[in-house]
């Protein structure tokens, strides 16, 4: 890093642009653009502890950098991405597919164009659909599909054969084939054909219905029987393949739903194709993250390059986000300049787009998820994991067992504290607790960590004695290698205090801290910085992450349970027990508003008076919504 400082470029303009590093060969590692070049471009030579290890990283493989002041915004998000697809630099975010997705893809080029499911790679003249996350399921439409638009589907090689011998193939034979190889349709014809099933997939199933049926009707109504009932075969089998994809929004609408989920490490995305109302197409990628960039800074760079490469009519005039991306209104310019006419990107707020956007965010997250654990799954991976945090840690042995520790509390209200269990770098749930705090002020999250590690390690104490005079077993007298606590310094050292109070020495004590996935360790005054690619620092970051969600699912839990408590306590003549009972049975706020009262009424000790006077109540404490200035959560309260 100190031999950037010759080359660090002077007079940089402040006017928006977009700039390239490049290594001591002159090749572009890294593209990015600016509103003020200068004061981006600045950043980066700031002190390398400041910097994300990634950007520091590159930042001190770089030996020069470049830039083009440019107009406005629309052209930096055109110019950017045309460099990034020209010069692939190693540490921009590269998506790539958690596994290899299968295509359908029509030859459109050719004189017989066939339909096909593939892998890989693009070809030009080509039209493709999806990509699609089975392939047999895709292929099972298109066999259905091909009783209704019967286009050829056979292999250059058996199209030739068939020519050659004046004699078409099975599908030819069955009705599945219109077998433009013997002349029974002409090239037109045949095009006709595919142009109707590039229809199904373009949205358009309902307009090939009605034709279809218009076809039907007009054959039998001038006694063309046979007609009729070859077209009434082909309704029958179009609606077949229609039934297949499921509903997801009942007007029909032609969207796209894109989704992103991100860790410190690296981002899922999910995307979701949506035409005539149903899911025709769906991918996950997971990216490793170079920066710190959020969702809305990520959003404009992957659409511009999911859509670049994209036929005018694979654009759909509405594109579905979780949040508003950075210069929305530039981005859906240039999509519409790509798409030849207007496209909106917007998030929705309530209603089936909304809950179609909460599922595809949970595909993002479960992307995520999978893809971790079948890294963190490897056995070969799992060893490096623990001999990197050995080393980096200057620990003994491995740390066989990690236990992990995370605070939760919305503004104070409702404290609780997790802890997950992680042994041979994998989690044994059967093994995490879940803690209530109640020494400490709800804000005071370092106090709470005290009181925590405290009752975890008075607890090992006590079972160790315990085993000396019982056969019953204990799950807190396994000694646990490695304590981490999700936090910085504070922590660290409330953790500590905590175990040398005890007088428990043989266990290490870290924090990971979420900002820049700093790994503090007890009396040291710099952290220690892990490669963004270590496997060790994977497995931490998978426990603190795991931890994290323990805790969170606690709180909501409780708050759901507090505010049902406190609706609850107004109902005139609603004792403890009875309390108890609709606790049991509907769990939540939420659930107990969407009751009827036949269903109150249908809780033991609760009769129709007291479910009237619940109802009543409920509906004079209707909810509100707010938001959570801290974690962003929208809550609701009674």
């Amino acid at each position: 890093m100190a031999g950037t400082v010759s080359w660090r470029p002077r007079n940089i303009p402040a006017e928006p642009g977009v700039y390239r590093f490049s290594d001591e060969r002159g090749q572009v590692i890294y593209v990015g653009k600016a509103k003020s070049l200068r004061s981006r471009l600045g950043s980066y030579f700031a002190a390398p502890r400041t910097l994300l290890p990634r950007t520091a990283t590159m930042v001190a493989t770089a030996r020069d950098v470049e830039w083009t002041v440019v107009r406005n915004e629309l052209e930096a998000l055109q110019l950017e991405y045309t460099w990034i697809k020209q010069y692939e630099p190693r540490f921009n975010i590269k998506y790539r597919d958690d596994k290899s997705y299968p295509w359908l893809a029509i030859t459109w080029d050719d004189e017989y164009p066939r339909v096909f499911v593939g892998r890989g790679a693009k070809r030009k003249g080509t039209r493709y659909f999806g990509p699609f996350s089975l392939a047999w399921a895709v292929r099972e439409t298109v066999n259905t599909l091909l009783s209704a638009f019967p286009m050829r589907s056979c292999s250059n090689g058996v199209f030739r054969n068939a020519v050659s011998s004046g004699r078409p193939c099975l599908l030819g034979h069955i009705g599945k084939c219109a077998a433009p190889c013997v002349a029974r349709v002409t090239a037109e014809e045949h095009r006709e054909i595919v142009g109707d099933f590039i229809g199904f997939w373009t949205g358009h199933g309902r307009e090939l219905e009605r034709k279809l049926t218009a076809d039907m009707e007009r054959a039998s109504a001038s006694t063309q029987y046979e007609l009729a009932a070859a077209r009434r075969d082909q309704l029958r089998a179009l609606r077949a393949a229609t039934e297949r994809n499921a509903i997801v929004l009942p007007d029909g609408t032609d969207v796209d739903v894109v989704a992103m989920v991100l860790d410190p490490l690296e981002v899922a995305v999910q995307v979701f194709q949506v035409r005539d109302g149903r899911v025709r197409a769906e991918r996950g990628q997971v990216a490793d993250r170079t920066d710190d960039a959020d969702v809305a800074e990520l959003l404009p760079q992957f659409l511009v390059g999911l859509y670049a490469d994209v036929e005018e009519a694979g654009i759909p005039r509405e594109i579905l986000v979780q949040e508003p991306p950075d210069d929305a209104e530039v981005l859906a310019e240039l999509l519409t300049e790509i798409r030849g006419a207007k496209v909106r990107v917007r998030v929705p707020q309530r209603g089936p787009k909304r809950d179609l956007l909460d599922t595809v965010t949970r595909n993002a997250t479960e992307t995520l998820a999978q893809h971790k654990t079948k890294r963190a799954a490897d056995l070969t991976t799992r060893s490096r994991a623990l001999d990197e945090l050995q080393a980096a840690l200057g620990l003994d042995t491995p740390p066989l067992r990690i236990e992990c520790f995370d605070i939760s509390h919305l503004q104070g209200t409702e404290p609780v504290a997790s802890m997950v269990v992680f042994e041979d770098g994998l989690p044994q749930k059967a093994e995490y607790r879940r803690f209530l705090i109640r020494s400490t002020d709800g804000n005071d999250d370092v106090g709470a960590m005290h009181e925590v590690i405290t009752r975890r390690l008075r607890r090992l104490l006590d079972d160790r004695e315990a085993l000396r005079t019982a056969t019953e077993k204990h799950r807190f007298h396994y000694e646990p290698s490695l304590l981490v606590v999700d936090g910085g310094a504070p922590q660290v050292a409330a953790a500590e205090q905590a175990r040398a109070e005890l007088g428990v020495e043989a266990i290490s004590v870290v924090g990971l801290a979420k900002r820049l996935e700093e790994v503090w360790v007890p009396g040291e005054e710099y952290p220690v910085i892990l490669p963004r690619t270590s496997e060790g620092l994977y497995l931490l970051q998978r426990v603190r992450d795991e931890a994290h969600r323990f805790a969170i699912t606690h709180h909501r839990a409780r708050r759901s349970r507090s505010m049902v408590e406190s609706v609850l306590d107004d109902v005139p003549g609603l004792g403890e027990v009875r309390r108890k009972a609709l606790l049991s049975r509907f769990g939540s706020l939420r659930k107990l508003r969407a009751a009827s009262e036949d269903e109150l009424a249908s809780v033991p000790g609760i009769g129709g008076v007291t479910a009237a006077a619940i109802t009543q109540t409920l509906a004079a404490r209707a909810p509100t919504e707010g938001v959570n200035v801290t974690t962003g959560e929208v809550v609701e309260s009674p």
